[in-house]
C-alpha cells in the first residue's frame, strides 16, 4: 500500500492513526513536529503526509508551505482540533496552501480511512467554508 508520515505533537493521536492505517496495510512513519518531519521527508518523501496544524518548533502550515516549495506534488492532509483560530479557518488556509484534504479532530476511523483513500486516489476533498 502507501508509505504515510504522521506528524502530530500528541503521541496518542499518532498511535491511533498508526494503528488504523497499519490495519489498512499502510507503512507508517511518525514525527512529533514539522521540523523533524521536514528533515525526514526531504531525505525520503512519503506517499502521503497527515499533519496537525498546531505543533511546537514548526507547525503544520509552515511544514506544508516548505514541502510544497520543494515537492509540489506531495500529498498532504491537514488536521486540527482547534487552537487559537477557528478550525474551519485554519483548515481552509491549509487547503488554499495545497493540502489535498483536511480532517477535523476528533475524527472517526471511517473518516480517516475515507480521507486517506481519497487523497491516495488523487481526488481532493473539499475545504471547510
Amino acid at each position: 500500500m502507501a508509505d504515510i508520515m504522521i506528524i502530530d505533537d500528541d503521541a496518542a493521536i499518532r498511535r491511533i492513526l498508526k494503528r488504523v492505517l497499519e490495519a489498512a496495510g499502510h507503512s507508517i512513519r511518525e514525527a512529533g513536529d514539522g521540523k523533524t518531519a521536514l528533515r525526514h521527508f526531504a531525505g525520503n518523501p512519503a506517499d502521503l503526509v497527515i499533519s496537525d496544524i498546531y505543533m511546537p518548533d514548526m507547525g503544520g502550515i509552515e511544514f506544508l508551505t516548505r514541502v510544497r516549495e520543494a515537492f509540489p506534488d506531495a500529498k498532504i492532509i491537514a488536521m486540527s482540533g482547534g487552537g487559537p483560530l477557528a478550525k474551519d479557518r485554519v483548515l481552509g488556509a491549509a487547503s488554499v496552501l495545497g493540502a489535498v484534504d483536511v480532517m477535523e479532530k476528533p475524527f472517526t476511523v471511517e473518516e480517516v480511512e475515507r480521507t486517506v483513500e481519497r487523497a491516495l486516489a488523487g481526488s481532493e476533498g473539499s475545504a471547510p467554508d
